[in-house]
């Protein structure tokens, strides 16, 4: 199952089963929602592509003890109402849920309007903002379900290329995968089977995250045993740094980020070239991990 398919079978769920849940549509998602139209026509919208104001009527929404869930494209939904998120919402300590699709370059076809590589960047400048990056349809319902009504906003980021592995995920928590003795790889998301798949030849510890903020410093500090740490990430490069150089505060590290590079990408296609284009196929992670890490075939 995709992932947005599986955002659309939870929520449906959960609009049945609690009745605070209100979602708000950006004009997407709208054929994919039809049958929640019309059987929650007081708690489902198509507020249209008015993306700052639908999150300041979000606001409203939680103000009244509502639980409102707003979805569109990443950078309509963080970059142009970044504003809002951070005064509307986290200023004012409210709940609420934020749902995107299209980011890093997922609407690759549709060139640098529809990117969105700086959304995790961004989100982690403002406190109290959780963010989850789900690698898989199953992760997304389980973390969804674990944070939608809490006390603070949630990002969720889905993608078009979820990985396939059946891993547990804990909202707030990361996973270890394997143990290796050769230093520590993170894998964010989506991007865990194509680390899994790139460190054959590499001996290393891999740790698995979904949820960013709060991000599991615990896990981290007690897992990692040599000098080298390498991030695999499906947005800019070096947007974890802050968080793993702080998990091993005293400890000197060598560090590699592996992600998007800070470049527009100016070129046009799917997303799997975009992929090859940036080094996140697994035979770019590959290469950047053996090299970093002396592997030795």
């Amino acid at each position: 199952m995709s992932m947005r398919k599986q955002f659309t079978d939870t929520i449906e769920n959960i609009l049945m089963q609690d009745d605070r849940l209100v979602l708000l549509l950006g004009d997407i998602g709208v054929f994919g929602f039809r049958k929640a139209f019309e059987q929650y026509p007081d708690r489902v919208y198509n507020i249209g592509i008015l993306e700052q104001s639908t999150i300041s009527l979000a606001a409203g929404l939680a103000k009244t003890d509502l639980i409102p869930l707003v979805h569109t494209i990443a950078p309509f939904l963080i970059e142009r109402s970044l504003e809002q998120l951070k005064i509307d919402f986290c200023y004012q300590g409210l709940g609420g849920n934020f749902v995107s699709v299209g980011a890093s370059y997922d609407y690759a076809a549709l060139g640098c309007t529809h990117h969105c590589p700086g959304d995790i960047s961004l989100l982690k400048t403002i406190p109290g903002m959780n963010i989850i990056v789900p690698g898989s349809d199953r992760d997304f319902d389980v973390l969804f379900r674990a944070a939608y009504s809490g006390h603070n906003p949630n990002y969720f980021r889905l993608t078009e290329k979820g990985h396939a592995l059946d891993v547990p995920v804990t909202f707030s928590r990361g996973t270890k995968i394997r143990e290796g003795r050769d230093g520590t790889v993170v894998a964010i998301g989506p991007m865990l089977e194509r680390v899994v798949n790139a460190c054959i030849n590499v001996n290393v510890t891999i740790l698995y995250y979904t949820t960013l903020s709060p991000f599991d410093a615990a896990l981290l500090s007690s897992t990692f045993q040599k000098g080298k740490i390498a991030v695999v990430e499906p947005f800019y490069e070096g947007t974890m740094s802050h968080d793993i150089v702080s998990s091993l505060q005293g400890k000197s590290i060598n560090m590699l980020s592996v992600g998007v590079p800070r470049k527009f990408l100016i070129n046009y296609g799917l997303a799997s070239e975009q992929d090859v284009a940036c080094g996140l196929d697994v035979a770019g992670i590959k290469t950047r991990l053996e090299g970093f890490f002396n592997a030795k075939m």
